[in-house]
């Protein structure tokens, strides 16, 4: 079960709308691993977010794996004000999450991103320390060679 519901996403992030939105393109951008919540959980939090009038940044369930990560899903990361950062299961396994999850915190600390995380079906200690499916995605990396030192850490 998700520690964090839609309700409590809808309620605990406030947006200020004109003035904030003419330096924002989208008030929230979704990062989640789409095999694992984008048929149930994170189609429902988008819909409740946009019902409740929120700009969201979705990517397009058409994005082909393993191609690079195009340059306007980082221009969309860049021009929100939250990043809602959806940890799943098989989260980690993912190149395209992890590379966006290194822009999400490159903007946190450069352009003062604000990022809520949501543990769906993981334990948030597991995630902070690398156990479970966590600990296995990046041993995985590890051995391929295919993800940066700054991810792992």
């Amino acid at each position: 079960m998700a520690s964090f519901s839609t309700q409590k996403a809808s309620t605990s992030l406030s947006f200020s709308s004109s003035s904030s939105m003419s330096r924002w393109k989208y008030e929230v951008f979704l990062s989640f691993y789409g095999e694992d919540t984008r048929k149930n959980f994170t189609d429902h939090l988008y819909a409740t977010l946009i019902q409740k009038g929120i700009i969201v940044y979705r990517d397009d369930e058409k994005l082909e794996e393993g191609k690079p990560i195009a340059s306007g899903l980082m221009k969309a990361i860049e021009e929100s004000q939250y990043a809602i950062i959806i940890l799943s299961k098989n989260f980690a396994f993912s190149k395209w999450c992890l590379n966006e999850l290194v822009k999400i915190l490159e903007c946190m600390k450069e352009k003062g991103l604000k990022v809520r995380p949501i543990f769906y079906h993981v334990n948030p200690s597991d995630v902070g320390n690398q156990r479970e499916s966590f600990e296995k995605a990046f041993l995985k990396h590890e051995e391929d060679g295919k993800v940066r030192e700054e991810q792992i850490k």
